[in-house]
């Protein structure tokens, strides 16, 4: 027998593995039916059964799928108990349970009989089960996990077998009618097996003959529950005859309301990630745009936008007049957090139930922070988590909201039922009192409709009072469609994908009611319930208004005992830490500066002073000690950083490793001694080196004190229409074309909210008309003017959240009691959820731990001179007048200089022929946007074609190593103290001043400048120039300090690029390992210098790249794919013993552990073993069987190294060794150049040992006038030909709908590839040159894009093939003439008779033109040839070349 039966449920189980006995965690069954069938699949009994709720109520969201109401199941049901014992009546005649995905229904049950104290019997059954991975390969539906095939539905089975759909009604009767058709056939057709079954192998057959036509449904009569669940409704709803408030108490509670004030207590903001389009600012805003008295920010599980929002409201107070106080805002800090059984419990997916609290006062936003900071450290799980033995521990000056409808009472309302949700109301009202409050919400909805007429009547039960409130995700209701589409591009959905549950819908929300109502809209909504808003004047008149501003808290330095000072404890004084800061300030003066002058301890003086008014003694104190940790560890430290290095103080503690006093830095500039402000120190570490750094500040501080600080990435204008269009499903080309009209770094609302006149002002001539053609197409009605205005909408939204690359917090105790935390992706340490802009605000310590490459270069080349000439190099001690140095800036060689190697750069290093180091720091300070306009004139001054002239005397002082020239802030401040008697903090204002515009107090500055420097003797006309020349520059003018620092290291990396070259290359080249264009950029340059770059040779390779005997760089293994640091490692390791004599003796001797096929595969590709006898192709050769060669020897060595580790040992105790022999290397032809080039770039990125393009280098030189890279940009070619020449990599000929013939083919040149394509008859003309690996040269014509005849609207640029043709013909095809150059000088006999032998060399039909010249008289004679005629070729060219003889190609 067979007994086929299905249930319905309350709902679905919280956790599926949950045990039976778990009576709250798994559903109530309210719907059982049943059918039982012989073995020959003839129907012996069915039954059909409604359940009488009892102890419980039918959630909404049940009856929503099933239709059985509560009402439907008390009238028309049976208790439990009578359909238990009939349940197991019609048990005891079968052998079977069957059912679709039965699993769930056999725990229902089973929960049922032990709910009844009675022993659940269902596990004693064979299960069959029509929904099975069985089934699934039978139907072969895509979309299942790990690739398989998906389960199917009861639809889809019944689909496949009988090929029409069976509606799935869920009625209990009509389920188990469709699942026994469905089972019956499946035996029909022997899906099932004789084991499973029981059977005889020949029982299908008597089955079939029984049965030979497909079965049918056995034509049950089903109830339409939900028709009968809404009729009983009706009836009860006419029976109860519920009064309906009269329009009198409705008009009287509208008056009633008119004097109370409403405001929004659940608002979201862009912190609730990609899940709101408000701002904070937007909801401050709109808060005072409808004269609401406060305004809640309360955001999903975080707290990041917390000091933004009670700033802004704040800020907002501050600028309101005495007359408008009655206006301002109270801000209410709040968190919609995750409610879940236990945070700490990972086993399953819980996200718990989202519930509002909301803190009174600074001590409940506190405890606010911490839960958040719990949530995200010890609960996250798919999201931040708390739980209520949590909430109890920090509900102190909190205020509870029950939350929307995924609240714990209405979701249980919703879901579980009303027992369990009143038992949720109880605990909260117990646990909070007259703090709790249940929360309306009237979004227009039938599930809230339906949570609300029972949570209304339940909340006044209980005695807790109602707010109303409109759960906000958007301002306006004008943007609930861009809200929408900001949902979609969180879950990567289309717009177009239907809303709703399960595989083929997406989430959103169910209309547009989720926005900022107005007091108005929401009284009215609320007129039948009027204390629902007046209650919320209670909860207002409960928060105390706060500022989450402090002054910053600096963590407790151990100081020695001698330095402690008992009055320090008492009134919380710095003295001992002074003391011990001065301590150590002149113990480091000494080493530095060795006899100290009066002047040196007058600056001393005056800055531990300053230091000490300020309060950070302690601040300094620290940053030496992890500085100092650092050096002991082999950490490469900065010199400096900003304007720290004006510190002498900072100097002599070892913090800064630039003299000040050297150069004239200042310390006012770093620390304004006449006002308060904290000092930063920037700090630059080796960026292999800074880890380490942290580590030990983590160490000394502990994990809970030392935090990152978040950042938050926002859509950016491109990205927000690339973001809008995918949602949309705007075409991609279109998406691209509307993104490329923006202009960097420009915001759509900018671009909207400018006038004409201010798009020309603010925009390059270039960009205006595209700017123009965006304004254009936003007026528009088609999809992309939807795209564009909408992306307005959703630009500024924060899209995910990272760390800082550098910042480092540091508190006195655990952080979480300043501010909330969080946790990274891909870091151990706590972030803060305050980013970068608010955290010193907030009162953190904040440092940046800035891991520099430079430092890792300059170390990697220090170590590469010690290893390769045994020279203890110390960069710091390199000579500030070293020729060879100087000689490299004079001729612009500054590939791979710190700050020195764009290509502007080197043009006016080659100009200006630096021969001081003052010379370097000016550069770097000038070349910027701005002051770049004053390099020409700097130059000229110096090298004297331009006078050096100052407006005073005076000014000589400060501005003789600039040439009279301000280039620097510091400058600006010695000389309004030297001029005009300015204070050390005036002249620190005034620069601040300048540099930041602030207008009203440069005109207060103004007067008091020109009058004291009037009373010094100084012309009031000079004076009025000087001023305007500083308001001009000075806003450009840089920081001497930094400028200093940057320019020590670049000359350091200089020095070492002088002495040594190929050292100083090879670490550059391991520094960019992971950016290969760079490695392919500075291999270029090494070639230039002479230096020769060697392929990966396991005898001599490292990890990094490194220098040879020779004096040859060799390739660092490290940069090829596949092989890893373990297996680089153990080769390095084991080759200490002795080289490698064959691929073999290597295998032998490494660990295979670390070294795997996929390392053997790439060292052999990229040339790791060319070394050896054998080359490339044998190892990669296949056997007959196809294994390769690199694999036998993989293998051998795994049976030689396995023989050597046994423990076979002779009688006399020694070992018996086991010859293996080797594999025959195979013999096979060597690969091409090409392919071998190839292959090399497959595991490396790059061409190793050449370039397939290098034999027609003069070709592309020559006759391209464009590179791959300028495709990207057709619009700057426009009615122009651009030649291109290289080679040809994927082609793909293609048909369109009408049958006729294009392509898309990428062609590759030195740098990049692009994919052009190609139509009509351009592509029937040339087709013939699209083959793969030929090198082809290309003349196209740049033509405007076609116009839209229905739009009107340009489209991309397009190309026209003119020509195409092989590179190999381009020389004789292109070049006509050579023209040989020759100096006067050089026209000698013997010079002669040498050009005379190569030109008959080469006899062809090119003409031949002899060009002689004088430079200092600037004659030249041109000769065309009559005799001769050439042959011009590569060959020729080359030779010439090599003769240094100077030509040209016409």
């Amino acid at each position: 027998m067979f007994l086929i039966f299905d249930t319905e449920t309350t709902g679905l189980p919280k956790r599926w593995n949950a045990p039976l006995s778990d009576a709250d965690n798994w559903p109530r069954c309210i719907q059982i039916a049943w059918q039982l069938h012989d073995k020959n699949g003839v129907l012996v009994e069915h039954e059909d059964y409604l359940i009488q709720p009892e102890g419980f109520n039918v959630p909404f969201d049940a009856e929503k799928i099933h239709g059985i109401s509560t009402e439907l199941a008390s009238k028309s049901g049976i208790s439990m108990k009578a359909v238990i014992d009939r349940f197991l009546k019609a048990l005891s005649k079968t052998k079977f349970i069957v059912g679709q995905n039965l699993g769930f229904d056999k725990n229902i049950m089973g929960a049922e009989f032990l709910r009844l104290g009675m022993e659940n019997p269902l596990p004693n059954y064979r299960v069959l089960d029509t929904c099975t991975e069985t089934t699934a390969q039978l139907c072969q539906l895509p979309g299942g996990r790990g690739g398989k095939f998906k389960l199917p539905t009861l639809s889809e089975l019944h689909s496949f077998l009988f090929n029409h759909p069976f509606s799935e009604a869920h009625n209990a009767t009509a389920d188990v009618e469709a699942t026994t058709r469905c089972f019956l056939e499946l035996i029909r057709r022997k899906i099932y097996t004789p084991d499973e079954l029981e059977v005889d192998s020949d029982y299908f057959e008597s089955f079939n003959k029984l049965n030979p036509e497909p079965f049918k449904l056995i034509g049950l009569k089903h109830i339409n529950l939900k028709k009968a669940s809404e009729k009983i409704r009706k009836e009860i709803a006419s029976i109860s005859n519920k009064e309906e408030l009269s329009s009198e108490t409705i008009e009287k509670n509208i008056a009633g309301l008119e004097e109370v004030s409403f405001a929004h207590l659940h608002n979201h903001s862009q912190f609730s990630i990609l899940q709101s389009t408000s701002s904070t600012q937007n909801l401050i805003r709109a808060t005072a745009d409808n004269n609401m008295p406060a305004v809640a920010l309360t955001d999903s599980g975080n707290m990041m936008g917390a000091f933004h929002f009670v700033m802004q409201v704040n800020n907002y107070n501050k600028t309101l007049s005495e007359e408008d106080s009655s206006k301002k805002i109270k801000a209410i800090v709040g968190c919609e957090f995750f409610v879940c059984e236990d945070h700490l419990n990972k086993n399953h997916k819980d996200n718990g139930y989202q519930i509002v609290l909301l803190a009174k006062n600074k001590n409940g936003y506190h405890n606010l922070a911490k839960m958040s900071s719990i949530a995200f450290t010890d609960g996250f799980y798919y999201v931040p988590r708390i739980d209520k033995k949590i909430i109890e521990k920090y509900k102190e000056d909190i205020m509870v909201l029950s939350g929307s409808l995924y609240g714990e009472i209405p979701n249980k309302l919703l879901n579980i039922g009303e027992k369990q949700a009143e038992e949720a109301l109880v605990w909260w009202k117990k646990t909070f009192g007259e703090d709790f409050y249940v929360e309306i919400s009237r979004h227009q909805q039938e599930d809230e409709k339906r949570v609300n007429a029972v949570l209304i009547p339940m909340a006044k039960k209980h005695h807790v009072k109602l707010v109303a409130t409109n759960n906000t995700y958007y301002i306006d209701k004008k943007d609930a469609n861009a809200h929408d589409i900001l949902l979609c591009v969180k879950d990567g959905e289309k717009q177009a994908t239907p809303i709703g549950r399960g595989r083929g819908y997406r989430y959103g929300l169910p209309n547009q009611e989720y926005y900022f109502k107005s007091q108005s809209e929401m009284k009215t909504l609320f007129k039948d319930l009027p204390e629902a808003i007046k209650n919320i004047s209670e909860i207002i008149e409960k928060v105390t208004p706060f500022s989450l501003k402090r002054d910053v808290l600096l963590p407790k330095f151990d100081i020695p005992k001698e330095f402690q000072n008992q009055e320090d404890d008492a009134d919380g004084g710095k003295r001992g830490e002074n003391a011990f800061l001065k301590a150590l300030t002149y113990k480091g003066a000494k080493k530095r500066y060795g006899e100290l002058s009066n002047e040196l301890t007058e600056r001393l003086d005056f800055e531990l002073e300053v230091i000490a008014n300020t309060g950070y003694p302690g601040y300094f104190l620290i940053v030496q000690d992890f500085i100092a940790e650092a050096r002991k560890m082999d950490v490469s430290v900065g010199p400096g950083r900003g304007s720290a290095a004006g510190s002498v103080v900072a100097y002599c503690l070892w913090i800064t490793n630039i003299d000040p006093i050297k150069y004239n830095l200042l310390f006012e500039r770093f620390l304004n001694p006449e006002r308060v402000s904290m000092p930063d120190i920037d700090i630059d570490f080796d960026d292999e080196g800074r880890g380490r750094v942290l580590d030990y500040v983590i160490e000394k501080y502990g994990t809970n004190q030392v935090a990152q600080i978040i950042t938050y990435g926002t859509m950016a204008a491109k990205s927000s229409i690339r973001d809008t269009a995918r949602v949309l499903d705007l075409p991609l080309n279109s998406a691209d074309r509307i993104s490329k009209l923006i202009p960097n770094m420009t915001k759509l609302k900018k671009i909207f909210g400018y006038t004409d006149s201010e798009i020309r002002n603010n925009f390059r001539n270039d960009e205006v008309p595209k700017v123009n053609e965006l304004l254009v197409l936003a007026e528009g009605n088609d999809l992309e003017a939807q795209t564009v205005n909408q992306a307005r909408i959703l630009e500024g939204s924060v899209r995910n959240v990272g760390t800082h690359a550098c910042g480092v917090i540091i508190t006195p105790d655990d952080i979480t009691n300043f501010v909330p935390v969080a946790t990274a992706k891909d870091s151990d340490m706590f972030v803060t959820q305050f980013d970068n802009s608010v955290v010193e605000s907030a009162g953190l310590l904040k440092m940046d731990f800035l891991g520099l490459k430079t430092l890792t270069l300059i170390k990697d080349t220090v170590k590469l001179v010690k290893l390769k000439h045994q020279v203890a190099l110390d960069p710091d001690s390199f000579p500030l007048d070293d020729e060879l140095t100087f000689e490299l800036f004079q001729k612009g060689e500054t590939v791979g200089i710190f700050q020195y190697e764009s290509a502007g750069m080197q043009k006016y290093l080659k100009d200006l022929k630096p021969t001081v180091f003052d010379d370097l720091i000016a550069m770097n300070a000038l070349y910027r946007p701005g002051p770049i306009e004053y390099i020409p004139s700097f130059v000229n001054r110096k090298n004297g074609d331009e006078d050096i002239l100052y407006d005073l005397p005076a000014m000589e002082e400060y501005l003789k190593e600039t040439y009279g020239i301000t280039v620097y802030q510091e400058q600006v401040m010695l000389l309004s103290q030297k001029l005009a008697n300015f204070t050390k903090g005036e002249a620190d204002v005034l620069r601040k001043a300048m540099g930041k515009k602030l207008i009203a107090v440069l005109d207060k500055m103004k007067p008091k400048f020109i009058t004291q420097a009037k009373e010094n003797g100084h012309d009031e006309e000079k004076l009025e120039k000087i001023w305007k020349d500083w308001e001009a520059f000075a806003s450009y003018a840089f920081n001497k300090s930094h400028s200093t620092c940057y320019a020590w290291i670049a000359y350091q990396t200089a020095y070492l690029k002088a002495h040594y070259p190929a050292e100083y290359m090879a670490a550059v080249l391991s520094n960019n390992m992971n950016d290969i264009k760079q490695v392919s950029f500075f291999m270029e340059e090494c070639r230039r210098m002479g230096l020769e770059v060697l392929g990966p040779d396991v005898n001599e390779s490292y990890y990094k790249f490194t220098v040879n005997n020779q004096g040859a760089i060799r390739f660092g293994m490290g940069a090829i794919k596949g092989v890893g640091g373990n297996a680089v490692a153990t080769i390095v390791e084991t080759r200490a013993d002795g080289k490698y004599k064959s691929v073999f003796d290597l295998a032998k001797r490494i660990d295979l552990r670390a070294a795997n096929k996929k390392a053997f595969e790439g060292l052999a590709l990229a040339g790791g073993f060319d070394g050896f006898d054998s080359h490339r192709a044998q190892y990669l050769h296949p056997d007959d069987k196809g294994v390769l060669f690199i694999e036998k020897v993989l293998r051998f060595a795994a049976k030689f190294q396995e023989s050597q580790n046994s423990d076979q040992l002779d009688m006399f105790g020694g070992s018996s060794e086991v010859q293996i022999p080797e594999p025959e290397v195979p013999p096979c032809e060597k690969w091409g150049t090409l392919k071998k080039l190839k292959q090399e770039k497959e595991v490396v990125g790059i061409y190793i040992s050449g370039h397939p393009l290098d034999d027609f280098k003069t070709e592309i030189n020559r006759f391209c006038n464009c590179t791959a890279s300028d495709f990207n940009y057709l619009e700057n070619f426009i009615n122009r030909e651009m030649c291109f020449g290289g080679m040809v990599g994927d082609v793909q000929h293609r048909e369109t709908k009408m049958g006729k013939g294009w392509a898309l083919f990428t062609v590759e040149d030195y740098k990049e590839s692009y994919e052009f394509r190609i139509f009509g008859e351009q592509y029937l003309k040339f087709r013939h040159f699209l083959v793969p690996n030929s090198f082809i040269f290309i003349r196209a014509l740049v033509r405007e894009g076609w116009v839209n005849k229905e739009t009107q609207k340009k489209g991309d640029p397009r190309l026209q093939f003119n020509s195409m043709q092989m590179l190999q013909e381009v020389m004789d095809s292109h070049a006509k003439r050579l023209t040989i150059q020759l100096p006067i000088e050089e026209v000698s006999n013997d010079h002669i008779i040498n050009l005379k032998k190569i030109i008959t060399d080469y006899k062809g039909d090119k003409h031949l033109e002899l060009i002689i010249y004088e430079t200092s008289e600037k004659i030249k004679i041109t000769m065309p040839s009559k005799k001769f005629k050439i042959d011009i070729s590569n060959d020729l060219l080359k030779r010439l070349e090599k003769e240094q003889i100077s030509y040209k190609l016409n």
